[in-house]
């Protein structure tokens, strides 16, 4: 037994449904669907979602709504018409839309939660029709009926451990089950989302509730790729990773599946496959469980991100000053504040943030904070810092791998600002300027890929 999530682009027009319907077709094993909201048709579209997110605005604010809602019936009345659906038989999804401001009066967070899962809930709904107008025993399940509970943080939900048992219950239902992404219900039988891209999570807790086989990813691409395509042209597309790879890789910026969506996967043992909607006889990328897996080269991937910033603190006897980063968290915590690394020596210590949590007013009164209770000889935050990620379970054993990633970096004069060597010994973080990323990855690729066939 399979489950199936795809992707917002793979559900984007009537063209990609027909695909989705031919996939679905070509495996009996493919059981329970799980739906994105319809993406982008071209590059200057607008996604469902975004379409959903201004109408809860302009609800809230108490706008005209009367132009968003056409634009947003306009996509899901496009798809119908490419199948012939009768109007009459999709028409409930009109009403659904139009008396959400009144289905959902809630707080302005659980409205907006709301508002955004019905791009997946109407989407699943009309795939569902289709299904049963082309003669395939189906039923669209919605989450409250599956027991698909989540916790009651409104846009960053998280699945409650009973969910796991009540998927159970619909692993034996004859019909194909289609389900949507990216939300579930909390125990007060309120809308809540994942974080955006969430609809992989969803597949991935599916996959794990109903014990399933394999799980499969359909997206845009025909794998996931060794390198950033935008960064290194036609890089190695990896035929087979493990779980805490891509997890790894995912943390710098591999955004081709939610890296969230592993946990429940790793938990149920779930294999994974990545496949391309556009192109479904290719093998895609098989992501599995560590444990067997015998990696074929040295780094399986690398990978950048610009979305960090650094903490510079020096202070002469640091390492003696006892409780001195005991403060340092209490603050953070004080600010609800995570940071990501910690790297130091005996007199400097340097933090490292996701930059995406702060406001310039936040920065600079934490910084104020720091400055008070700790005493620093100098405190200096780093705006212009990347994180490459070098990941591959080859390197285990390797030895010599750290040289073979420094040495083109030193050729081309990238300074690197940090070293930081994972305790699994499958990855190694590098801190660069930002300006220097691309070009630290492309030469890190190089390194390793260079010469090697693909396949």
């Amino acid at each position: 037994m399979k489950v199936v999530k795809f992707g917002g682009s793979s559900l984007a027009s009537g063209e990609q449904f027909q695909k989705v319907l031919n996939i679905i077709n070509a495996d009996p094993t493919r059981k329970v669907i799980v739906t994105s909201a319809p993406g982008k048709r071209f590059a200057e579209d607008v996604k469902v979602t975004d379409l959903l997110i201004e109408y809860a605005q302009k609800t809230l604010e108490q706008q005209d709504t009367t132009e968003v809602i056409q634009q947003i019936w306009t996509r899901y009345q496009e798809i119908a018409a490419f199948f012939a659906l009768e109007p009459q038989k999709f028409a409930f999804l009109h009403q659904e839309l139009v008396d959400l401001p009144i289905a959902f009066n809630d707080e302005p967070e659980y409205l907006m939660a709301a508002f955004k899962a019905h791009g997946e809930k109407l989407c699943a709904q009309l795939l569902a029709l289709i299904l049963q107008e082309q003669g395939l025993p189906t039923r669209f399940l919605d989450p409250q009926d599956a027991g698909f509970l989540v916790s009651s943080a409104a846009s960053d939900a998280q699945v409650l451990p009973e969910t796991y048992q009540n998927l159970l219950k619909w692993r034996e239902v004859p019909e194909i089950l289609v389900v949507p992404g990216f939300y579930g219900v909390t125990t007060q039988g309120k809308i809540a989302t994942f974080s955006r891209g969430g609809s992989d999570i969803t597949g991935s807790i599916w996959a794990r509730g109903i014990k399933a086989d394999l799980y499969e990813n359909f997206t845009d691409v025909n794998a996931i790729y060794s390198a950033d395509p935008r960064i290194v042209a036609k890089p190695h597309p990896i035929k087979i990773m493990t779980y805490r790879e891509l997890r790894e890789l995912s943390y710098a910026g591999f955004s081709v599946f939610h890296d969230e969506a592993l946990i429940p996967a790793i938990q149920g043992q779930v294999f994974i496959n990545v496949k391309n909607t556009n192109h479904p006889e290719l093998p895609g990328t098989m992501i599995v469980p560590e444990k067997d897996f015998h990696p074929k080269s040295t780094i399986t991937g690398v990978a950048s991100s610009n979305h960090f910033s650094a903490l510079y603190l020096h202070k002469y006897l640091l390492n003696k000053e006892t409780g001195f980063t005991l403060k340092l968290l209490e603050l953070f915590y004080k600010f609800n504040i995570s940071y990501e690394h910690m790297p130091s020596g005996i007199d400097d210590l340097t933090v490292i943030f996701d930059k995406r949590q702060f406001t310039e007013e936040l920065r600079e009164q934490m910084c104020s904070e720091i400055q008070k209770v700790i005493h620093p000889d100098q405190l200096e935050w780093i705006d212009d810092y990347a994180i490459i990620m070098v990941v591959g379970e080859g390197m285990r054993n390797k030895i010599g791998a750290m040289k073979n990633i420094t040495t083109p970096l030193a050729k081309e004069h990238i300074a690197i600002h940090m070293i930081n060597q994972g305790a699994s010994r499958i990855s190694i973080m590098l801190g660069t300027k930002k300006e220097d990323a691309a070009n630290a990855v492309s030469q890190i690729y190089q390194q390793f890929f260079k010469g090697v066939a693909k396949s």
